[in-house]
């Protein structure tokens, strides 16, 4: 097996922590499924959020999804001038048999516009 990495991003509607669950938990359960991933192929996750996003940690939606025995991190996003607001973004590292192109770079919502270029 290799190690892969996937990308994905949300944009969050409002700063609640019950919201921010549901939208992390929306996108690692699109990337695992987009995937065909389970839990056990997950090596370890990096989380953004960006500077807006105080009501919660990322991280949390994936131990309530039951990713309990993997890495993860949380890092606020660079507060760049004029970014879209209110976006949490991830980094998976995998194990995986596909190749890097058959990777599925999940961007749900409005969040898709970040990278048109790698958004399934």
């Amino acid at each position: 097996m290799a190690v892969r990495a996937v990308r994905g991003a949300v944009q969050l509607e409002r700063d609640e922590a019950g919201h921010m669950e549901e939208q992390v938990g929306a996108l690692l359960t699109a990337v695992l499924e987009r995937n065909e991933l389970h839990p056990d192929d997950l090596i370890s996750i990096w989380f953004t959020a960006t500077p807006d996003l105080h009501s919660d940690f990322p991280a949390a939606a994936a131990r309530k999804l039951g990713i309990v025995d993997v890495p993860l991190i949380c890092a606020q996003e660079l507060d760049i001038e004029g970014a879209m607001p209110r976006v949490v973004r991830l980094l998976a590292h995998i194990e995986s048999d596909r190749p890097r192109s058959g990777i599925a770079h999940v961007y749900l919502g409005a969040a898709a516009a970040l990278r048109k270029d790698i958004a399934q």
